[in-house]
């Protein structure tokens, strides 16, 4: 085990809590005026059991990190009954569950690397690439004259994923999301366009 910052917690992270291990869900950090301070509001589930918890942890508390073993693998496609994966050094096959993957299934193109994380030998989840590109499919028409302070509009992506992009973004264009490795509070997802659109 390790600690790290409240600050330091990332989805995906597995975390000794209560005598228990929880795989991060999601992770706000949350910014309160006044006296209030700041916290990381996290939500995490249960390795063994599937239990869920929200905890709000202090900026400045540590927390215990439990020790992981990441494997370079190589997502291929979803079978119908999960998400398989092939280590990319003895091309063996694994198959995740979309709940195991919970939050990140959007972000998955046949191809991706991504780093398949084990805990006692057990595949719980997979750590993401920074971003990826994904293409729009649907989207509406472009905004004649729009500029970049004009509001965002949703778009979806080949996955199913949608993201909101600044309105001259058409569908078949290809723009570069951010994978939830993680959320503020106050930002949410950022999506990628040409330069940097922070999508709302």
């Amino acid at each position: 085990m390790a600690k790290v910052l409240a600050t330091e917690i990332r989805i995906g992270h597995l975390l000794e809590w209560e005598k228990r291990i929880w795989r991060v869900i999601k992770c706000y950090h949350v910014h309160v005026g006044g006296r209030g301070g700041a916290f990381m509001q996290v939500e995490m589930k249960d390795i063994e059991t599937g239990t869920k918890t929200n905890q709000r942890i202090r900026t400045e508390d540590k927390v215990e990190r439990a020790f992981v073993d990441p494997r370079e693998m190589q997502y291929l496609y979803n079978d119908g009954t999960g998400y398989v994966f092939m280590d990319k050094e003895n091309y063996e096959q694994l198959t995740l569950s979309d709940e195991m993957l919970e939050g990140q299934t959007g972000y998955l193109l046949p191809n991706t690397d991504v780093q398949v994380v084990f805990y006692n030998d057990k595949p719980i989840g997979v750590e993401l690439p920074p971003s990826v590109v994904l293409t729009v499919t649907e989207t509406d028409p472009n905004i004649r004259n729009a500029t970049v302070t004009t509001s965002f509009k949703p778009a979806k992506t080949e996955t199913g994923l949608i993201v909101q992009v600044p309105p001259f973004v058409n569908s078949g264009e290809k723009i570069k999301v951010n994978t939830p490795a993680f959320i503020s509070w106050n930002v949410g997802r950022t999506c990628f366009h040409r330069c940097r659109w922070r999508a709302r």
